[in-house]
């Protein structure tokens, strides 16, 4: 893992994963729970390298590209 891999692309779900560990971290230590810091550590894992369920991006929506550059001619048909 690289510096440019911790540093650029957070976003939501990034940010979120981080906050849900932190906060699950905080909570194992106070109840003292093995498997909630586990849980934590799995979160906390997640953020920082920028990872999902399967791998980097693996359960995200594929993103659409829209082609704008090419203009279709619609064709009119005339209802009497």
């Amino acid at each position: 893992m690289n510096k440019e891999t911790l540093l650029t692309d957070w976003n939501f779900m990034r940010i979120l994963r981080l906050a849900l560990g932190i906060y699950i971290a905080v909570q194992a230590v106070e109840t003292q729970s093995i498997f909630s810091g586990v849980v934590a550590l799995f979160f906390i894992f997640q953020a920082v390298t920028n990872t999902g369920c399967c791998s980097s991006n693996g359960c995200s929506v594929p993103i659409k590209k829209n082609n704008s550059d090419k203009i279709e001619e619609v064709e009119y048909e005339e209802i009497k």
